[in-house]
């Protein structure tokens, strides 16, 4: 299974319409999962002509309503338990016990194996203790700059293993190695 993850995609604000470059690296993709600040169901919908996508509510969808919308979402795919949020600690910015208490705090009885988050647009993959932590960046404004081509994510999920990788937005598509070098999973047990 593969899933397209992106965040802070900031539309109409940023640019008009996502990179063209987005769509082409999802085409094929399982779902596509968006960490929220969208402003806009418009990507949603392009999107979603690609694979089901959800959204977690960033700060800035106050007031969009839509079922394909949640502040939080937990799923489990092949056995990889994965939750979704917009805001979350920062391994690196933030302690570990910040970040342990956050996990506690969101997923009590529910830990996941992966949780993907937004707000940033610094992307990072980052394993914290059992739970790999992936937030894929801003395709339009990376680092909260500018506005110019960032970064997306996809996860490849397979016999029960995870492995994310973040890959920067080119001219041409996708850069051909990622800006981090994959990550593997496996779930705790």
């Amino acid at each position: 299974m593969k899933i397209g993850l992106l965040a802070d995609t900031h539309m109409p604000g940023s640019i008009r319409e996502l990179w063209p470059q987005v769509y082409d690296a999802f085409s094929g993709v399982d779902h596509i999962l968006h960490a929220g600040d969208l402003h806009t169901l418009e990507v949603v919908d392009e999107l979603g002509k690609l694979a089901p996508t959800i959204v977690s509510r960033g700060n800035g969808d106050a007031g969009i309503i839509d079922e394909r919308i949640e502040d939080t979402w937990i799923m489990e795919w092949e056995g990889i338990r994965l939750a979704m949020i917009h805001h979350f600690p920062t391994p690196g910015k933030k302690p570990a016990e910040i970040i342990e208490a956050k996990i506690d705090r969101l997923f009590d009885r529910d830990r996941p194996d992966v949780i993907v988050y937004g707000h940033t647009h610094d992307e990072s993959i980052h394993l914290h203790g059992d739970v790999l932590l992936v937030n894929p960046g801003s395709p339009t404004l990376p680092k909260n700059q500018s506005t110019r081509r960032g970064t997306i994510g996809l996860l490849d999920i397979e016999a029960g293993h995870v492995t994310a990788s973040l890959f920067q937005i080119t001219e041409g598509g996708i850069a051909d190695h990622p800006v981090y070098t994959p990550v593997v999973r496996q779930p705790a047990g």
